[in-house]
């Protein structure tokens, strides 16, 4: 029997696909991803001898490397195919050495979709392992390791053990506390619209146009403004003193990245990023398709990069042109090229856009489908026509003042004929504007004004982390979704209803490394560590200067908050709750989602309880105590003791005194004290603030 050319990739779902492409010539192994890492049971880096990693067997790959060895002495070529990114690359270095390989019969290929004609394009144009990519992916891990080796222990010590610290991770972390800050410290202000309603001769309809101002644009900042702005304009008559017919393009988007896939499968679909990642992954490795067989039906997942192969465009047009017509089939849009975007790969695509969702909805599950769908819809749209829209703006003055009015009509759908963001800004207006002219009388309906008050920033979802991490240049598209992941597996973070908030442990968590480690959570320096790691991956910058540059600062830090940074005490302290089941004072004790109250005499005795921590201020409903509460995922609020029979609760900390221009209660804001009524607006500088200044 003639020996056989063995293919290794990464997984059992990819030796699946590939077997299937190939002949019997061929034998298709799963290297189950990495075989050799660093050791967990110690940083695994020889700092005295220039940084060497110590990799050893992964624990329980022995009995799979002893087959793959094997079947590698018996093969004519092996050819290692693991994934087209550094980590893969990585992957491909490691199996060579656990496998002993022979340079000679060892060769490397990659695509980047698992198709018939990709795959044994590959087998034609294999190469050598790239040791760029390589080191870049060995920096990365090296730079990980150190941080988190070094840093965590200083968490254990100082705050709880089993709390960990990490170079992306804890940058994340602290845009989200940073954000936390912003949303606490916010002060509202109040501002007025002001809408008008014209009668238009012949319509039933009123047309509704906007105060804008005199000259220029005024903002209306109180009641007693729009009194006055309300007075200048009573008995006045209103007049149409330009109408501005236009017209407007919308660009066809960008096909996906890695990024814009997470956020936008957030948006449309409400996945998790961890969920996108895993269902696109499961798209990557192939599905089995009725008359087809198995076949990966998208391009790589991980990718920051809006490039497009020439022949998939070319079959985009010419799909396009046959399904839609000619004047759908547009110029792709460059966009704006992401300053810190690698470009190793295609934009993510499906694989043939002849196999539209509906065709093989019946081969997938429901949510591989609608990722898919998604993607499909992405790509298809990215290849055609822009939308366009007959505008008109229409300036009204009544006295003195101006108010206006615009609308947009779509006039040629191009792209929006397959895909529209989940967030798209629907044309719209007054479609009576349209038919306006100068000479069109107008005759007042009414006047509607409307208080509103300027609000907070937002909370952070997945989605705008993910983009404001890619935006900051931290992490890469790999990254992102194991982040977020572990900043929740470690309760830094909790999610509501998409939002995610920080919790107590979080808190203290970002207090330290800001306070003891503030070039590790400083966003410039993390995202120069990307811009160095690009380098390496180009051949620029040899790895291991970037190691020795950063060892002797993150040491002597460490060293540092050994010494200096004092404990976070959370020790046990007793209270005067006395444990029902034995009679003992309970004590404070510290979990994943903060303070909770516990008998002492565990484990003997294991009663818990809710703590709630008194803030030393009586409750505006009731007169019991306020105390400190979570949601049951962790977010703080501020609640009564006498729960449920008094139902008084604020998300910002209330204060003893009550507003003196209403008598409703305040809260903290930052540096100020502020009425908890928005339409009150009184506010005033504490008096520590005060003495300071």
């Amino acid at each position: 029997m003639a020996a056989k050319n063995l293919v290794v990739v990464e997984s059992p779902a990819k030796v699946k696909t590939i077997k299937k492409f190939l002949g019997s010539n061929y034998e298709v192994a799963a290297s189950m991803g990495h075989v050799r890492d660093l050791p967990k049971s110690q940083m695994g880096i020889d700092v005295d001898h220039d940084f060497d990693p110590k990799y050893i067997t992964i624990r329980g790959k022995g009995e799979l490397l002893a087959k793959l060895r094997k079947s590698a002495k018996n093969a004519t070529h092996v050819y290692l195919a693991t994934d087209p990114d550094r980590e893969g690359e990585a992957i491909s270095w490691h199996l060579v050495a656990a496998l002993n390989l022979d340079p000679k019969k060892m060769r490397r290929i990659t695509f980047n979709e698992i198709t018939r004609t990709a795959v044994k394009k590959s087998l034609k144009e294999p190469r050598d392992i790239d040791m760029n990519l390589v080191d870049a992916q060995q920096a990365r891990r090296v730079l990980d390791r150190m941080v988190g080796y070094e840093i965590s222990p200083v968490l254990w010590k100082k705050v709880k053990r089993g709390l960990s610290a990490g170079r992306v991770q804890s940058v994340a972390l602290r845009i989200i506390a940073d954000r936390e800050k912003e949303i606490s410290e916010f002060i509202p202000s109040e501002y007025w619209s002001l809408d008008a309603k014209f009668k238009v001769p012949g319509q039933r309809k009123p047309l509704t146009a906007r105060f804008y101002g005199k000259d220029q644009r005024m903002t209306i900042s109180s009641k007693e403004e729009l009194d006055r702005i309300l007075a200048d304009l009573d008995d006045q008559t209103p007049r149409i003193d330009n109408v501005r017919h236009g017209s407007r393009s919308k660009k066809a988007p960008l096909p996906f990245t890695t990024s814009t896939l997470q956020q936008e499968a957030s948006k449309a679909l409400g996945f998790s990023t961890s969920k996108t990642m895993r269902i696109a992954q499961q798209l990557y490795e192939g599905v089995d398709l009725k008359k087809e067989g198995t076949v990966g039906v998208i391009t790589y997942l991980r990718t920051d990069s809006t490039r497009i192969a020439d022949e998939a465009d070319a079959a985009a047009r010419s799909f396009i042109r046959s399904e839609y017509g000619e004047e759908f089939a547009g110029h792709p849009n460059g966009g704006n090229v992401n300053q810190h975007a690698q470009d190793a790969h295609e934009a993510i695509r499906p694989t043939d856009i002849s196999r539209t969702p509906v065709r093989i909805k019946e081969s997938l599950t429901r949510d591989q489908f609608r990722l898919y769908q998604l993607i499909w819809r992405r790509f298809t749209a990215s290849r055609m026509t822009n939308a366009l829209y007959d505008t008109v703006a229409v300036k009204i003055s009544v006295g003195d003042y101006i108010f206006t009015v615009a609308a947009s009509r779509l006039k040629f759908a191009g792209f929006m004929n397959v895909y529209t963001d989940a967030d798209e800004e629907k044309a719209g207006g007054n479609d009576l504007a349209q038919d306006l002219t100068e000479e069109t009388p107008l005759s007042l309906t009414a006047y509607e004004p409307e208080q509103h008050f300027t609000q907070p920033p937002a909370h952070y979802t997945e989605a705008s982390l993910v983009k404001a991490m890619e935006e900051l240049g931290i992490g890469r598209p790999s990254t992102y979704a194991p982040t977020i992941s572990t900043i929740l597996a470690r309760h830094y973070i909790t999610k509501e209803k998409r939002n995610l908030f920080i919790t107590e442990l979080g808190e203290v968590v970002n207090d330290i490394m800001v306070r003891a480690f503030p070039q590790i959570v400083d966003e410039s320096f993390t995202a120069n560590m990307e811009t160095l790691l690009d380098g390496v991956a180009e051949g620029k910058v040899e790895w291991k200067t970037i190691i020795r540059n950063i060892w002797p600062d993150l040491k002597a830090e460490v060293d540092q908050a050994n010494e200096e940074l004092e404990k976070v005490e959370i020790q046990d302290e007793v209270t005067d709750v006395i444990c029902e089941n034995c009679g003992r004072h309970m004590v404070i004790k510290y979990g994943p989602h903060g303070k909770f109250l516990a008998c002492p005499g565990f484990p003997e005795c294991r009663n818990t309880k809710p703590y709630f921590e008194k803030v030393g201020v009586k409750c505006p409903k009731c007169g019991g105590e306020v105390v400190l509460k979570r949601t049951r995922k962790g977010r703080r609020y501020y609640g009564c003791e006498n729960n449920p029979d008094c139902d008084f609760m604020s998300w910002s900390k209330p204060v003893e005194k009550p507003c003196p221009k209403c008598g409703s209660y305040m809260v903290e804001k930052g540096r100020k004290i502020v009425c908890s009524k928005e339409d009150c607006g009184y506010s005033e500088i504490k008096k520590e603030e005060v003495v300071a200044q």
